[in-house]
């Protein structure tokens, strides 16, 4: 190689390296940004995760003092006291609580549950659940109109939510006289592939003092009326 080659190799080699350069003076802070914000995006979802964490053991914390108090009265002020972070926790507090007044003061416990039934920010789940505990029980106050209207909604659902509801429904049936459509609806359940056998279980037990008869030779025991 001549020196003359080598001569503007090293000159390109110069001017590439000066390019490079001022190329990164132009545009080096997009290269520094994007890592401080890689950086900076990684530090805040630890901090999150840490702080979501944080919250939740607070949360036990305080549900566990509230429950661990004598007084029924006192269990559901305490519950009440507790600021929950989030829509889904504070349901699950609501929950507990109309759970400690069901047997002191159960209209109270209707109205705390069907106030979660009804909100728009808490999960399908928890309204079910909700709507189920407050007709189910006894002193709730609740007319049979108000009770079989929340029912049906759930019935016409599905899964194991949808079972419970009609299960309810024949209870109703039976509550207003209705012994035949009880019984007839308590026949679907024990056909139903999807009820449990613990559901099985209880339905027959009803269709038999309803005066039904179950019939042991049909998978699921069906029942017939006399």
């Amino acid at each position: 190689m001549s020196n003359t080659d080598s001569f503007i190799d090293e000159v390109t080699e110069e001017v590439r390296r000066d390019r490079l350069f001022g190329l990164m003076r132009r545009y080096g802070w997009i290269a520094v940004l994007a890592i401080l914000v890689l950086v900076g995006g990684a530090t805040y979802n630890e901090w999150q995760k840490a702080r979501a964490r944080a919250q939740a053991e607070a949360l036990g914390d305080s549900v566990l003092a509230a429950l661990t108090t004598e007084e029924p009265a006192k269990r559901v002020a305490a519950l009440d006291a507790i600021s929950a972070p989030d829509a889904a926790s504070q349901s699950v507090v609501d929950l507990l609580a109309a759970s400690e007044e069901v047997s002191e003061a159960p209209e109270n416990a209707a109205r705390r549950l069907l106030a979660i039934a009804d909100r728009n920010d808490v999960e399908q789940v928890y309204r079910q659940i909700a709507t189920l505990k407050a007709v189910m029980i006894p002193a709730s106050g609740l007319d049979v109109e108000t009770r079989r209207a929340r029912l049906d909604g759930l019935a016409l659902g599905s899964g194991l939510v949808r079972l419970l509801a009609e299960e309810q429904l024949a209870y109703l049936d039976v509550e207003t006289g209705d012994r035949d459509a009880a019984i007839e609806r308590l026949q679907r359940l024990t056909a139903d592939a999807g009820a449990t056998p613990g559901l099985r279980r209880r339905v027959s037990q009803v269709i038999v003092a309803l005066g039904g008869v179950l019939d042991t030779q049909t998978e699921g025991g069906t029942a017939a009326t006399e």
